[in-house]
């Protein structure tokens, strides 16, 4: 499968650069993902698409404030580092610019001493380990020390770093939003439970993977990267209640559909666990678990349009994105949304 297929054109201006003021004032584009027939509408209304009954999973991550800035040490050279994953207590795999003065043994400093870290190891695609030395929480150095890691495509400054957080975010660890869930408020989800649909958090940080292109032209070659997930077992039974009931399994992003598919079986029964998922998600896939999928507008070519188009087809996919360039939707993580059913 060529890499290629999944283009599309996409003017810049319509790459989201800030987020709505309201959170549920975004555009929704709703989608049959057998027929590939398209609706219009405000994602607001996504409850009157819900049923009472659906199991609507979220991803309860939270997005630390990962990029920090400081400086080398011994040359006092400026150096930028971004925190991708935990790998023990203190010892984070980073993404470091310019990696060159990043060497193990390094010592890099960071708001004039408050935290400290030292190079002690390589990872794959030349991440580098570092062990951080401080006094008190980390979790507090970093909330004053870091920014929210934005993609690439966002060029304007974020003046409000809960704006890059959904409402319902709990466990610390991700590198990036889940982002189809900017769209829910706390008053939303009070309205979709009233309604009699259940609600279900799982918790999978999201990795640089969400930032990097796909580099091989087949797309079967495409090595996803590793992230680390949870579904605890309340979470589980409420999960395989609704498949043994026949009731609609609806996940929030393509991130809570990679933490189902990941812990299912082949009857579509996932188990509580907690673990690394690497699952690669592309046509020709049979979803075992989830039935539907609330999504934002995903880059060309990239492994998360990817995911929808095994979904509902590559061919519906990419005429519902057509059409959403036509309308002037907006694009990419701060942009509208997608509902597959």
């Amino acid at each position: 499968m060529d890499v290629k297929d999944f283009n599309y054109e996409l003017p810049e201006e319509l790459i989201a650069q800030e987020p709505l003021e309201d959170r549920s004032a975004s555009r929704l584009l709703i989608m049959d993902k057998k027929t590939g027939e398209i609706r219009h509408s405000v994602f607001r209304e996504v409850v009157g698409e819900l049923k009472p009954g659906d199991c609507l999973v979220l991803n309860n991550t939270r997005v630390i404030p990962a990029r920090i800035f400081g400086v080398k040490e011994e040359t006092g050279a400026a150096i930028q580092v971004l925190l991708l994953k935990r790998r023990e207590k203190d010892v984070w795999e980073t993404l470091v610019k310019p990696g060159k003065k990043a060497r193990p043994g390094a010592v890099l400093s960071f708001g004039e001493g408050l935290l400290k870290g030292t190079v002690v190891g390589m990872a794959e695609e030349g991440n580098r380990l570092i062990r951080f030395s401080y006094e008190g929480i980390f979790e507090e150095i970093l909330d004053r020390l870091g920014q929210m890691p934005l993609p690439p495509y966002i060029t304007h400054p974020l003046q409000d770093k809960n704006r890059y957080q959904t409402v319902y975010a709990e466990h610390d660890g991700s590198a990036a939003a889940p982002t189809a869930g900017l769209h829910f408020t706390e008053e939303l989800l009070k309205e979709i439970k009233a309604k009699g649909v259940e609600i279900v958090n799982v918790t999978l940080h999201v990795g640089l993977g969400t930032f990097r292109p796909v580099k091989e032209d087949v797309v079967e070659n495409h090595h996803m990267h590793s992230e680390f997930f949870c579904i605890e077992e309340d979470a589980a039974k409420a999960v395989n209640r609704a498949k043994k009931e026949g009731r609609r399994v609806i996940c929030v992003g393509t991130t809570s559909c990679r933490t189902l598919e990941s812990a299912a079986d082949g009857r579509g029964f996932v188990r509580a666990m907690s673990g690394w998922t690497e699952i690669f998600i592309y046509p020709g896939y049979r979803f075992k678990c989830m039935d539907g999928l609330i999504t934002n507008f995903h880059l060309p070519q990239s492994t998360l349009l990817m995911l929808v188009s095994a979904l509902a087809g590559k061919e519906h996919v990419l005429a519902a994105y057509e059409e959403a360039v036509g309308e002037r939707y907006r694009f990419f993580s701060f942009g509208d949304a997608m509902l597959v059913v």
